[in-house]
């Protein structure tokens, strides 16, 4: 069992970019704005050491070592730094790394940042780039593809429970009715069911809307270990109750249930005992929505739903569907955008803002302990941080 928190770790600062086509930015450009962005939240605080979440540079953009380059860039040449790879989950497993460091008591302030260019690159390119998050050997090598992979698992689902194939709309109208009012969305426009049924197929039964459409975006963090912050804070405070980290296999076909998200269900546990709260405790929840599948997936595996069921926690399209718990807040992957590594530290971010009661037209009130989970590939690496305001009760 993971040893209890020796130090209560703040995020101090938050830095976010809009998701989009940003054709005039470089990498280090996008990640350069989120940094100042997150240093003057956090008011200048210079970091001992820097983690990097990236997933796709070395393919899409001939570029490793984006730790040195953008420390570099940032005018922070010298601070130690570090590249985090793990597929859709690096900004989640970046979060984590930094936590880790802070609590081992080497430093006392990290700056982790999750960036992403992706638009200059043509689809097919970028396509098999995503497709390196899979088995190499046994998934890839036949040109099975990510929307491919989760078709499989939607048909799957559909089929096991007996379901009509528009079951997962109410993920898709829920986030796009909360990126709605999100300035910083990729899409800023509501849809109804009938917009979603009439969307193109991509693989069937995954349709345009169950997909998140994948562009450039960088996020970042100021982490830091509460003695260092000054007594009297610019905003409400919130800290990292816990921070935990799991693994699966990488091809579904090694699963003994391809249904259940061995990874996430392990890694949200972890949280929960170490924040010593339940999954009921849990007042909003950023989940890995790339898919519409994973949604409904995430939810079961994190304690919110009974195998099966998942598909129901969105079906009303509000922002708090059927009473129960609040997800994709900024509208998700699905309306944010996303930003493939980066997405991980854009959730962590937005529950940060949630809790700050900083989170605009789509404030949740009264919200003092919210979670986020982000997932690589089809859920072999999970990622989990709850948040709580250090003023919770």
């Amino acid at each position: 069992m993971t040893k209890s928190n020796t130090h209560e770790i703040i995020i101090a600062g938050v830095g976010i970019t809009p998701v989009g086509e940003h054709w005039d930015k470089q990498l280090r450009t996008l990640a350069f704005e989120v940094i100042a962005a997150a240093r003057k939240d956090a008011g200048e605080l210079v970091p001992d050491a820097i983690f990097v979440a990236n997933s796709l540079a070395p393919v899409l953009s001939s570029q490793t070592q984006l730790g040195a380059l953008i420390a570099d860039f940032a005018g922070l040449r010298g601070v130690e730094a570090y590249t985090i790879q793990a597929a859709e989950a690096s900004g989640g497993t970046a979060v984590r790394q930094a936590y880790l460091a802070l609590q081992s008591g080497q430093i006392d302030i990290a700056l982790v940042i999750g960036v992403e260019k992706i638009s200059e690159r043509p689809s097919a390119e970028l396509e098999d780039a995503l497709v390196m998050s899979g088995d190499a050997d046994y998934e890839a090598i036949h040109g099975i593809t990510t929307a491919a992979q989760a078709a499989l698992l939607m048909q799957r689902y559909i089929h096991e429970f007996n379901l009509p194939e528009n079951a997962f709309s109410g993920f898709c109208v829920n986030a796009h009715a909360n990126g709605a009012h999100n300035p910083l969305a990729m899409f800023q426009r509501a849809i109804d069911e009938n917009t979603y049924q009439k969307a193109s197929m991509i693989c069937p039964p995954v349709n345009m809307f169950d997909a998140a459409p994948v562009a450039d975006g960088a996020a970042a963090l100021v982490l830091a270990r509460a003695e260092v912050l000054p007594e009297t804070p610019s905003h409400p405070q919130v800290r990292i109750a816990a921070s935990s980290l799991a693994t699966s296999t990488i091809a579904l076909h090694d699963r003994p249930d391809i249904l259940t998200l061995s990874a996430a269900s392990d890694s949200a546990e972890k949280a929960y005992k170490l924040a010593n709260i339940q999954a009921k405790d849990v007042q909003l929840f950023e989940l890995h929505d790339r898919y519409s599948i994973f949604a409904a997936l995430s939810l079961e595996a994190c304690g919110f739903a009974k195998r099966g069921e998942g598909w129901k926690l969105a079906s009303d399209g509000s922002i708090n569907p059927d009473g129960n718990i609040p997800i994709c807040t900024f509208g998700g992957s699905k309306a944010r955008g996303d930003s493939a590594g980066a997405t991980g530290v854009y959730q962590i971010a937005e529950v940060c803002l949630q809790l700050q009661g900083r989170a605009g037209r789509n404030q949740i009130p009264d919200v003092q302990t919210g979670m986020a989970q982000c997932l690589g590939g089809t859920g072999a690496t999970a990622a989990t941080h709850i948040l709580q305001r250090t003023d919770a009760s």
